[in-house]
């Protein structure tokens, strides 16, 4: 295995989009979303992760979820591949301590984290997407435990149309049900519409397959409309609205081998209206409001739904006013928050809470060489009453493009619906007495960016008090969630990014490793369903060749869980642009490794698949 993980880093090719190559200067351009204060990524000082359009477009990945997968420090547990159902973590955490937004507007799932990557927007309409990890209370506010996966879309230029077509297989056939040959496909329709003063894209997709193996067929049908109005340079209003409908087998997913025959549907409505108001050359205002519904019915069997079927209607409202204030000594970011979540469910029952919270953040630079940022979020919730939680970070610039970064700050996760109220008797019961969970970081590291390079090493210690779990002491009980103890993590993160540019052709190749060391301090000798099955050691190699236009990209994970043996995954795609045609076929799973992710689910073994895209401007 190490012979063979060694010669794919050193043969991998990892190709670049058929875009000409952004000039460097993009890169510093690039403001993270924050809502409140504007800092762009090569003055961050926290540890921020940023996928770019470019790059999402030239991996072998044709969702989100698969995206997601290839970032190092994000754990992708997926059930279902192909878009269906994933549980994102973020360096050691659970599937709910990792808040999700869009656009700054969160839309994770107060029933449960199961369902928070339901989205309905199309890679093709991503203009990138952050990943922060640490505790982000002060930036995010509450839920963001350990990280926050921010997707931000974009806005088009022109006039557009544009359409992908695809299909794929893993020429087997599904020898316990119909014996037809497992296989995938999917088509996808967008268009774009540009005026002085307003724009406009919509995009639709279709996507089904019966599946890789029995009972994992899919069905998805999603919709995505976004619009921006600009009445004068002085104001922005953007407008977003989505629908995602998913069917899938659910084989295995939460209760195996009892839940051969499962299915779970899933329905997901998000509508929000944001804007961008400069009052002044100093102050800035920008108010938003968010609306998330969420349908889930898990049917433990599918084809008599008289018995052992979950249904829940949860709806969430959001709405923020944050401001930015700028001073000749730095930088003033405040803000407040309001949140409603209800939920109505055959197995949890009705239930309703709210949350409000208070930010506040000052940035300065006066103090030579010295770039600090310190805030707090002051939140209350109506269930678990008051907290603060405030935050700090710093760096020093040795040289120009060479700093060492500092940061500490705090979080809390209250816990879901599901954990609170659940009654799934005989096989899980929730806790109306848990505590919310609380979270601290610390960590410090180096960033060095020049010309070719970019690089970047830090460490980290993090305490989760009050870590939910959900635990048995027998087989014959029910599993119930508790607050299990104290977890702590010490971790790494580091990474190399190498691009050289040359006439015709770009070379870029890529290393990023995380390292994990949880300790869970406990007086539960339980058995647990989630306590152990992080990372500890993941490794993410790609390196990449573009020539005029033709581009290759092989990209290689090495995983290594401590609950489970470890696994090395390389996929490959390979593309050819003509004229406003792009076609590629990928190869995942190159080496049909068998391996399992979440649960008791078995993922692909290797997987063809061919597309076309065609895009244009009019």
């Amino acid at each position: 295995m190490r012979k063979q993980l060694l010669f794919m880093m050193l043969l991998a090719i990892q190709a670049n989009a058929q875009q000409e190559p952004e000039p460097s200067s993009a890169l510093e351009e690039m403001v993270i979303q924050s809502n409140r204060l504007h800092i762009p990524i090569t003055e961050q000082n926290r540890n921020i992760t940023v996928i770019t359009a470019d790059e999402i477009q030239k991996l072998p990945a044709k969702t989100l979820n698969e995206v997601l997968s290839y970032v190092a420090g994000v754990d992708l547990r997926q059930r279902g591949p192909f878009g269906t159902q994933a549980d994102i973590s973020i360096d050691g955490g659970s599937f709910e301590q990792t808040l999700v937004l869009i656009n700054g507007i969160r839309v994770t799932d107060a029933q449960t984290a199961h369902n928070t990557l339901n989205l309905p927007i199309p890679p093709e309409a991503i203009e990138r997407i952050e990943i922060l990890r640490g505790p982000a209370a002060r930036i995010y506010g509450i839920n963001s435990l350990t990280g926050a996966v921010n997707i931000v879309t974009r806005q088009p230029k022109n006039n557009g149309i544009f359409a992908h077509a695809f299909a794929g297989s893993n020429f087997k056939k599904d020898k316990e049900g119909n014996g037809e040959l497992f296989n995938g496909r999917g088509i996808q329709l967008g268009g774009s519409y540009t005026a002085a003063k307003h724009t406009h894209q919509l995009y639709g997709s279709h996507e089904s397959g019966s599946g890789y193996r029995y009972n994992t067929a899919y069905h998805n049908n999603k919709l995505f409309y976004q619009g921006e109005i600009i009445p004068n340079e002085f104001n922005k209003i953007d407008v977003l609205a989505g629908w995602a409908n998913n069917s899938f087998g659910a084989n295995g997913f939460y209760a195996a081998p009892g839940d051969k025959e499962s299915q779970e549907i899933v329905n997901t409505t998000l509508v929000s209206v944001r804007s961008r108001h400069r009052l002044s050359d100093r102050f800035t205002l920008s108010p938003q409001i968010g609306y998330r519904y969420n349908y889930d019915d898990y049917r433990y069997f599918r084809y008599d739904l008289s018995k052992a079927r979950s249904q829940h209607y949860s709806n969430s409202v959001t709405a923020e006013i944050s401001g930015n204030y700028q001073v000749n000594f730095g930088e003033f970011g405040f803000g407040t928050e309001a949140r409603y979540e209800q939920i109505s469910s055959s197995n949890i029952g009705d239930h309703e809470r709210e949350n409000y919270g208070l930010y506040g953040e000052f940035r300065t630079r006066q103090i030579p060489r010295v770039d600090l940022t310190l805030g707090a979020y002051i939140n209350y919730n109506s269930v678990f009453g008051w907290q603060v939680f405030p935050g700090i970070d710093v760096s020093y610039a040795l040289q120009q493009d060479l700093k060492i970064v500092f940061n500490t700050g705090t979080s809390q996760r209250i816990p879901s619906f599901t954990d609170l109220y659940l009654d799934q008797r005989p096989g899980n019961i929730g806790n109306a007495a848990l505590s919310p969970e609380t979270a601290y970081q610390v960590e410090g590291g180096i960033k060095f960016n020049r010309n070719a390079w970019e690089t970047k090493a830090i460490v980290f210690y993090r305490g989760i008090q009050d870590f939910i779990d959900w635990t048995r002491e027998t087989t014959d009980v029910p599993w119930q969630a508790n607050n299990v103890g104290k977890l702590k993590t010490t971790g790494l993160n580091a990474s190399v990014v190498y691009t050289l540019e040359q006439e015709t052709s770009r070379w870029k190749i890529g290393v990023s490793y995380t390292y994990l060391n949880p300790e869970m301090e406990t007086n539960h000798e339980k058995s647990s369903k989630y306590r152990l099955e992080n990372f500890k050691h993941q490794l993410v190699n790609t390196i990449g060749f573009t020539k005029n236009n033709w581009s290759l990209l092989l990209a290689n994970r090495f995983n290594q869980r401590i609950s489970s043996k470890d696994y090395f995954i390389s996929d490959v795609r390979a593309s050819y642009q003509h004229k406003q045609f792009n076609y590629y076929i990928d190869f995942q799973n190159i080496f049909d490794k068998t391996f399992i992710e979440a649960g008791a689910v078995p993922m692909p073994g290797r997987w063809f698949s061919a597309g076309i895209k065609f895009n244009t401007i009019l």
